[in-house]
């Protein structure tokens, strides 16, 4: 939907609302705007400094000097790497999405204060929240810590996963799915996971390949990745 400014300001007006001025707004969908304001330098890397995240190639050298990672200390547990490929119904690569992960810590605790287990400890060196931008290969990237496993519905637990959000242009609204590790433990019981049907499974669980935990993410076709409902 686009709103006409020019319909609704009575009167010429030069002020932030006046049509010579903006015209009409864009359409309200989800980007393309993310590589300029929600990535940050160092957004895709949760235990250490470096400044991937963003991408630099599409800002101007003097806006690319801020926001850079600042760990307190390095979290304990297994560091890891996820990466993938963000692929559109059509089989092309989207270079403009960007995506937004959420995890509990080595120990299976998440940061927040929503968490109040005591007999789990937080990690006040991992904050468990990052976001990527797609590279111009439509590839996303993450050095984080392998997660431990977290409560679910009803008493049980749920097997070690990270929750992913995909956000990009002509989405409405963000998707959300999850990657689990293809030798987890609890895979075969996470309550989560029983709710998707076997043939559809594959498209969260992250392959091992080169020291990489991998796994793509198709937003429309025959191998579409499962999404939730939020």
């Amino acid at each position: 939907m686009t709103i006409d400014v020019a319909a609704r300001v009575p009167g010429p007006r030069m002020d932030n609302q006046d049509p010579a001025l903006f015209g009409q707004t864009p359409s309200q969908t989800v980007g393309p705007f993310f590589h300029y304001g929600l990535p940050w330098k160092g957004g895709a890397d949760l235990v250490g400094k470096s400044d991937m995240g963003a991408r630099a190639d599409l800002f101007p050298a003097e806006n690319y000097v801020l926001n850079l990672s600042s760990p307190t200390g390095t979290p304990a547990g297994e560091a890891i790497e996820i990466a993938g490929r963000v692929i559109d119904g059509a089989g092309e690569l989207v270079v403009d999405a960007m995506i937004e992960i959420w995890q509990a810590n080595a120990a299976g605790r998440y940061h927040s204060v929503d968490d109040t287990r005591e007999d789990v400890p937080i990690d006040p060196h991992f904050i468990g929240f990052g976001r990527s931008s797609t590279s111009a290969e439509g590839e996303y990237r993450f050095r984080t810590v392998r997660p431990g496993p977290v409560p679910g519905p009803g008493g049980t637990m749920q097997a070690p996963h990270i929750a992913m959000s995909v956000f990009g242009r002509g989405l409405i609204k963000r998707l959300a799915t999850r990657l689990y590790f293809a030798d987890g433990d609890g895979n075969a019981d996470d309550p989560v996971l029983a709710q998707v049907s076997a043939g559809r499974r594959q498209t969260l669980i992250a392959q091992a390949v080169d020291g990489v935990w991998r796994l793509d993410i198709v937003l429309q076709g025959l191998d579409e990745t499962v999404f939730f409902d939020l």
